[in-house]
């Protein structure tokens, strides 16, 4: 008997067992599910966490055209002016090519460097960019720290942090993108990691450093620090490889190396022994000549322009004050017409003409018995002469042979004024 219900009690726990080893199974399957779920949680710029999305297609498509791999190196060239930020990748020949161009969506302060923390200023210069400042946790979807203030900028004194390339749409001296285009870019960046790059470079300019802009803001106190930047642009622009950046001096220098092996540039001290490709230095210095000799011409264009333009204000000026002068006279003329018009309805008034001061009117009153006897003296001293009619000639002839019409004649036909011993009435 004890046998059959140790047996029985077997019998029943097992069925228990099954629906517990079942139930773990399906919690297990709900895990995994939303766990999988989780990791493929997308938005509107794809799926999976933000920093590990690849590039759009769109990007990908233009790399393949241009011949550049995935991971070859990238370099960023930002322009405050255009509000463009550009993406240079490299190219399986070596050079760079333009692979995007995003239209910055703000950036904030003025044309110039950033000079205290505090000042809203986006920062111009040279900049590297190491994995370290890439920052995947970023409030603004996705961002990189320029670096800013770079020996440069610490030689000088200046001082800032935390200015940024970020996503969101909102600065505070930083340069800030949709969070679509932060997308793309930082995926472009984490991607040159990938391919071996150790930093990538970002050159921030004003402006594109022609010599039509150049001259344009030849007037700026920033101009001797843009002519500094213009160097790097110009190496650049000649070699399509991102110049060796190095700082002495408290100045960019720019594909140079010293002669001494081991000797660091320091960027407070004296520049050591140097020395430029003379390749490189030759198309540099070639290319600046020719801007120079543009920039001069267009400087000088400029200010003439500026002097027409100057001398163009005075005499708008000078014309604007005849005119004023002008109205003042009408209006004195406006005035003797009402004078006249309150003389009309009351004749035994002293007429008093606009131009005379007010105690000449009292002088003049002496003769008001005399003006009381000739009552058409009122009116013809209170009404102003008007303006001849244009063709004077052709008019009085007209006046003085055509039997209809006004009968007045003009001054020159030799009539005398008409004089009445009635006071027309007053003008309504």
């Amino acid at each position: 008997m004890v046998f059959r219900r140790f047996m029985q009690m077997r019998i029943g726990i097992r069925p228990g067992l099954e629906s517990l080893r079942g139930n773990a199974a399906r919690l297990a399957c709900v895990l995994l599910a939303a766990g999988f779920l989780a990791a493929c949680q997308g938005d509107e710029f794809g799926y999976g966490p933000k920093e590990q999305r690849p590039v759009s297609a769109s990007i990908k498509r233009k790399m393949t055209d241009l011949n550049m791999s995935a991971t070859s190196p990238i370099m960023i060239r930002i322009f405050k002016e255009d509000s463009a930020l550009e993406v240079w990748k490299q190219t399986r020949s070596g050079k760079y090519k333009l692979l995007e161009e995003f239209e910055i969506c703000k950036w904030s302060g003025d044309l110039g460097p950033k000079f205290k923390e505090g000042d809203r200023q986006a920062p111009e210069g040279f900049y590297e960019i190491t994995p370290a400042l890439m920052n995947p946790n970023s409030s603004y979807h996705l961002a990189f720290n320029l670096g800013y203030p770079n020996a440069y900028d610490r030689a000088h004194g200046r001082t800032g942090s935390h200015l940024m390339v970020h996503g969101a749409c909102s600065s505070r001296g930083c340069y800030a993108m949709t969070d679509e285009q932060v997308q793309d870019i930082y995926a472009l960046a984490r991607d040159s990691f990938k391919g071996g790059q150790r930093s990538f470079q970002v050159q921030a300019f004003p402006f594109r450093m022609t010599p039509e802009n150049m001259a344009r803001h030849r007037d700026s106190e920033h101009l001797e620090f843009w002519k500094m930047l213009k160097t790097g642009y110009d190496h650049f622009d000649v070699t399509q490889t991102p110049p060796e950046i190095a700082v002495c001096e408290r100045k960019y220098v720019f594909d140079a190396t010293t002669l001494v092996q081991g000797v660091p540039f320091r960027a407070s001290a004296k520049c050591p022994d140097l020395r430029i490709s003379p390749r490189i230095e030759a198309a540099v210095t070639a290319k600046q000549r020719k801007d120079d000799e543009k920039f001069q011409m267009l400087a000088a264009r400029f200010d003439a322009r500026e002097k027409r333009q100057k001398r163009w204000e005075e005499r708008s000026n000078r014309i604007a004050e005849v005119l004023g002068s002008g109205q003042e006279e009408e209006a004195t003329e406006t005035a003797a017409v009402e004078t006249a018009s309150d003389a009309a309805s009351n004749p035994g008034a002293i007429p008093v003409s606009p131009e005379q001061p007010a105690q000449t009117a009292t002088a003049d009153a002496e003769g008001a018995p005399e003006a009381q006897k000739r009552p058409g003296a009122a009116v013809e001293t209170a009404y102003v002469a008007e303006e001849k009619p244009r063709g004077g000639s052709v008019g009085g002839f007209f006046k003085r042979w055509v039997p209809f019409g006004p009968k007045a004649s003009d001054e020159g036909d030799g009539i005398g004024p008409i004089t009445t011993e009635v006071v027309p009435a007053a003008k309504p």
